[in-house]
């Protein structure tokens, strides 16, 4: 593997470089709760961006459950935009900050394909505490306001 120089402007967020696995919980108002074993990574190659990649598995099975895949930059003064597809039909664009080791955003757009769930908002949060990246994600859909969905504890594995 090729050594890529990281680019400056994804300094602020280089403490998520790296592949991160652990263990998540899901609620939402309208489904039953759930737990689920998580990798997430976050990748560059020289350029002003870190590319992100997850996916999940149910705990027991072993079984694919979700995977998702993105962008994010950083556009200057502490800003980030956060490019997120998903297999389920939808694509996010979210925009917020990065304050120390914490990256909050909310969508400020939702694609969706005439199938796809009827989400209409997202918010996330990153955050290293310690060694452990730990993360909140809210979802709204039509009928259901904006409410926690997802949280998770990850440990850097490489």
């Amino acid at each position: 593997m090729i050594a890529t120089e990281l680019h400056p402007a994804v300094k602020p967020v280089a403490f998520l470089l790296g592949t991160w696995r652990g263990e998540g919980q899901g609620q939402y108002p309208t489904i039953e709760p759930f737990r689920y074993r998580e990798e997430i990574r976050f990748s560059h190659n020289g350029k002003p961006f870190l590319i992100y990649t997850q996916r999940t598995e149910a705990i027991d099975t072993g079984q694919p459950m979700h995977g998702e895949a993105g962008y994010l930059r950083l556009v200057g003064e502490g800003r980030v935009e956060f490019v997120i597809a998903q297999p389920i039909g939808f694509a996010e664009i979210s925009l917020g900050r990065v304050d120390g080791q914490r990256v909050d955003v909310e969508c400020a757009s939702v694609g969706r394909t005439p199938t796809a769930k009827r989400v209409s908002s997202i918010s996330r949060s990153l955050w290293l505490d310690g060694d452990t990246l730990r993360y909140e994600l809210k979802m709204g859909m039509e009928g259901v306001p904006l409410a926690r969905h997802l949280v998770a504890n990850l440990q850097r594995a490489d």
